[in-house]
Parts: C-alpha cells; sequence; structure tokens
C-alpha cells in the first residue's frame, strides 16, 4: 500500500539510520502489517541523533515505532501489531484457538526470543571489540539456540505459527532476521536449521515485506546526511 500523507495512520520512524541496520529497526513491522492489510499510513519521521523535545510523551523510552490512528496513540511493536490485527483478519484471526495461537506466540516472539536477539545485535554491532563481548557470546548463542528449538517444532509441520499468516509471523520472522544478520555463529542458529530457515525464506519472501522494506529503506536513502 503506497504511503500516503494524507493517510489517518501514522507512523513514527526514524527519516534516517546507517546502512547496517537497514531493515532491523522495528518500524519495519508495522510498515509490514499496513501492506499485508492493505492500509494506507503516512510517516511522521523524526531524527534518531536529536529526538524531538516531548516525543517522550508519545514513547515513553523515546523509541521507534509509535502509531496514531486518528485520536488513539500507540507505542510498542507488539500493542500495535494487536492494535491493526484487531480491525484486520489478514493479520489476526477472528476468534478461537488459532486466533490464542497468534497472540501467544507474538508474545513468545518478543518476551522469549527477541531479548537475546537485542542481547546479541548489541555484541555483534555495537561492542564487537569489547572483550567481555567475546567472553559472553558462546553462552548466549546456546541460550538463543534454546530459545529457538520451541519454535522450529512448531514449524515442522506447518508454515506458520499460527495456521494462517499472522501478526505472529511478522514478529518471528524479524527476529529471526535479526539473529541471522548478527553473523558469524549467531547466523548457523537459523541457517543450520532447515526448519528455520525454510521458514525465514518464506517470511522474506512475500511481497508485502519486501514493499515495507524498501519504503524503509527509500526512506533512509531519501534522508541520508549529506557529507560535509
Amino acid at each position: 500500500m503506497p504511503i500516503d500523507p494524507a493517510a489517518p495512520l501514522v507512523l513514527t520512524a526514524y527519516a534516517w539510520v546507517p546502512s547496517f541496520v537497514h531493515g532491523l529497526v522495528r518500524d519495519v513491522r508495522i510498515r509490514w502489517a499496513c501492506e499485508e492489510a492493505g492500509l494506507a499510513y503516512a510517516e511522521d519521521l523524526i531524527d534518531v541523533r536529536a529526538k524531538p523535545d516531548g516525543y517522550a510523551a508519545l514513547q515513553p523510552w523515546r523509541q521507534v515505532p509509535a502509531l496514531r490512528d486518528g485520536e488513539t496513540r500507540w507505542f510498542e511493536t507488539g500493542a500495535i501489531l494487536l492494535h491493526l490485527g484487531e480491525s484486520h483478519p489478514a493479520l489476526l484471526p477472528a476468534g478461537g484457538q488459532a486466533r490464542a495461537d497468534a497472540i501467544s506466540w507474538l508474545l513468545g516472539a518478543l518476551n522469549s526470543v527477541e531479548p537475546g536477539a537485542m542481547e546479541l545485535a548489541n555484541i555483534a554491532f555495537f561492542a564487537r571489540n569489547e572483550e567481555w563481548a567475546a567472553l559472553r557470546r558462546p553462552s548466549l548463542e546456546e541460550s538463543i539456540s534454546a530459545r529457538l528449538a520451541p519454535v522450529a517444532r512448531r514449524l515442522a509441520d506447518r508454515d506458520w505459527l499460527a495456521g494462517a499468516f499472522s501478526i505472529a509471523d511478522i514478529a518471528m520472522v524479524h527476529v529471526l532476521m535479526s539473529i541471522q544478520r548478527a553473523g558469524e555463529r549467531a547466523g548457523d542458529l537459523v541457517a543450520s536449521d532447515p526448519v528455520l530457515a525454510a521458514y525465514l525464506a518464506r517470511g522474506q519472501a512475500r511481497p508485502a515485506w519486501q514493499r515495507a522494506l524498501a519504503d524503509q529503506i527509500a526512506t533512509f536513502e531519501r534522508n541520508k546526511p549529506k557529507e560535509s
């Protein structure tokens, strides 16, 4: 769905970030959900290096994404994805066990798998030259592997976590992406498991994901700081 400056749905995202985190900033999850549901949205872009005064009133930790839907404001990707899913069956089943599964696996992606992925990203991208990072990495990878095992078991006989594609898959695929992008041995945690590797490939093959990623990267490129 094209970005529409007049849309009532307004996504707060960063105008620019360095290229090594393109595709990993979490506003792309909301862009993906909007693409899957056919929802137009406007962008409210902020500077990652100088966040606007008062932004904490919209996002207490001054992160992205945040969302304004008419007069209602939301923050945190899980809350935003649930909000969008409430009105769009393409994102969240209407009821029954499928709905329960989608919500449970969404929260599992964010609460059980992503914390380790975020720590790994910190080690890989920001603290890679620190002695403590090298010491921490083996035990962290072991912990992440244990967290991924139930995901692989769940997907052993199905394409998506809750039957049909849902917001649970948006979150989980993106978390797997971040693990894979951490590189070195961490990438093997996904690539070496045929079930997880195939699941990640299915998610990344979806046209809605590809459009969402292209829009995020186009925004970053358009607002790239000029070389001094």
